[in-house]
């Protein structure tokens, strides 16, 4: 039977018609699909302009979780909200030909208030605030959030406001554009704007397949540029930057321009560059190189040092990335460490002398103590069962097929006392495991020989008394935190097994999504977002 391809995409009314209009391109190509549609934290935090949520992806988000837990096949989105790295796994599979990339105006009443220093403009976007002080400087820009219908509703009902800003496309789409709608031909558009991508996961070759046949090859190269012109100059939700190219159809030109500003429109730096299609490689690296040497970093800083200081203070007990921490709200201050060292044990041959039918590995590290010890082809198992989406990852990339994966020890230990034939298993596991699986398992006559394959040792920090909370990854984790800290802060966790260890000695606690160390800090944004 053919498969049905779930499409994911957030419910607004146009984000609807986009996934509407590619089920019917996939049903032209002889493809069934069904539309999923699932709120996202840009959806649902609408007292906040994007910029200060601080979550790369604020519309995209929930819907690779989504996708990356198996609820939908592939997900539709407004280019221009996707951030230019996609989480790992997950790829572009097709950007549809691209609709009208403009900027329009809609006025409240007439434009007698273009002249006068006292206009009021609404938007909740960045680029647009910065580009549109930039040319009336004298004007107020307030900030306007929702889909195109609330904002449509809240500009109506708004008794200040001159008019508001909203890209051509999105009116167009669902027959909300007005005639008397001003075009802004002088604002550059975000990277990617006027443009549908569909995303799958990698390893998906039906989806992929089917949705290759919907990509549009032209718009392809072009947003490409753009999405790279605005990665290069580390932009995102927190910078105002405006790209747009597009092919002369005659020359077989690609022209491209390009916009940073300061963030209340004082300063900005332009570019604009041809190249011809097939020698466009470093098309957007010249027009970034050039903004660059143009003063583009400093700019960036100013806004930076400009910035108030965080409100909010956080700890990781784990250490994280730049990258990872640039994903805060700016409104929150985070500090690091690792209170939990691995050390791997020898782990003895005579462990790997016969076949073992049924392993258990609940954790990325015991993978990484096995391939300590032995080779892929040394290790002789039959059946593998884990814990966590990545352990199964790495299970699969370096040791084999695994036969079975749940989210915590728990729901592993419960589908292995059903399922199990052979009431026997080997646990490769830390010398500080939970009891959960092996008590589990034994009061069920499951036989469990565990072997130690690596040290956990708990390496506490004193964290300063301004922090609000604190960011755990395992029960060990939190053991370690609670030798020479009090549990009087907000836990925020990892996962569910993590969860249960923490709410014995933490009043708030709090769970993400999935267990990921993105989703965890996804969780804090969302989480002081509501204060």
């Amino acid at each position: 039977m053919q498969k049905i391809i779930r499409i994911g995409t957030r419910d607004s009314e146009l984000a609807l018609w986009q996934a509407n209009k590619v089920r019917k391109e996939l049903k032209e190509l002889g493809y069934e699909s069904v539309i999923v549609p699932i709120k996202s934290l840009g959806d649902i935090v609408l007292d906040k302009p994007l910029y200060e949520l601080g979550v790369t992806g604020v519309f995209t988000k929930n819907l690779d979780i989504a996708m990356l837990n198996g609820d939908i096949d592939i997900a539709v989105h407004s280019l221009k909200d996707v951030p230019t790295v996609l989480p790992e796994g997950i790829i572009q599979a097709a950007v549809l030909r691209r609709d009208d990339y403009s900027d329009v105006l809609i006025l409240k009443g007439n434009e007698e208030f273009f002249g006068q220093p006292g206009g009021v403009i609404a938007t909740g976007s960045l680029r647009r605030k910065a580009m549109w002080l930039d040319r009336y400087p004298t004007h107020k820009v307030e900030g306007l959030r929702g889909n195109v219908n609330t904002r449509l509703e809240k500009l109506e009902e708004s008794e200040t406001w001159d008019g508001a800003i909203f890209a051509a496309a999105g009116l167009y789409r669902i027959g909300k554009k007005p005639d008397d709608a001003i075009s802004l031909s002088w604002m550059t558009p975000a990277p990617g704007q006027g443009t549908m991508m569909v995303t799958c996961l990698q390893k998906d070759d039906y989806s992929l397949d089917a949705c290759e046949q919907l990509n549009h090859k032209e718009t392809e190269i072009c947003t490409t540029i753009e999405r790279e012109f605005l990665h290069l100059l580390e932009g995102g939700c927190t910078a105002p930057i405006g790209a747009v190219a597009y092919i002369d159809g005659k020359t077989e030109e690609i022209n491209f321009r390009g916009v940073l500003l300061k963030k209340d429109g004082s300063k900005k730096i332009s570019v604009a560059k041809t190249a011809k299609v097939g020698s466009h490689r470093y098309l957007a690296k010249d027009c970034a190189d050039y903004i660059i040497n143009k003063g583009g970093k400093e700019l960036i800083a100013e806004d930076a040092a400009e910035t108030v200081a965080p409100l909010q203070s956080i700890f990781s007990t784990k250490k994280l990335s730049e990258l990872q921490k640039e994903s805060l709200s700016e409104t929150i201050g985070i500090k690091d460490s690792d209170f939990i060292k691995i050390r791997f044990n020898r782990i003895p041959a005579k462990v790997m002398k016969n076949e073992i039918e049924n392993v258990v590995i609940t954790s990325q590290n015991g993978v990484e103590a096995l391939l300590n010890s032995f080779t892929r082809d040394e290790m002789n198992f039959k059946n593998i069962y884990c814990v966590g989406r990545r352990t199964k990852k790495l299970i699969e990339n370096r040791i084999g097929k695994v036969a079975h994966v749940s989210k915590n020890a728990k729901k592993l230990a419960e589908y292995l006392a059903t399922e199990l034939e052979n009431k026997k298993v080997t646990y490769f596991c830390s010398n500080l495991r939970l009891d959960v699986l092996p008590a589990f398992l034994k009061a069920r006559d499951i036989s469990v020989n565990e072997v130690e394959a690596y040290k956990t040792m708990l390496s506490p920090e004193k964290i300063e008394d301004e922090v609000s909370g604190v960011l755990f990854y395992s029960p060990s984790g939190i053991e370690s935190y609670l030798e020479v800290n009090n549990p009087d802060r907000i836990a925020f966790c990892i996962g569910e097994t993590t969860a249960v260890e923490a709410r014995k000695y933490f009043e708030k606690v709090e769970v993400a999504n999935m267990p990921s160390v993105d989703s965890v800090l996804e969780l804090v944004n969302t989480y002081f977002s509501k204060e």
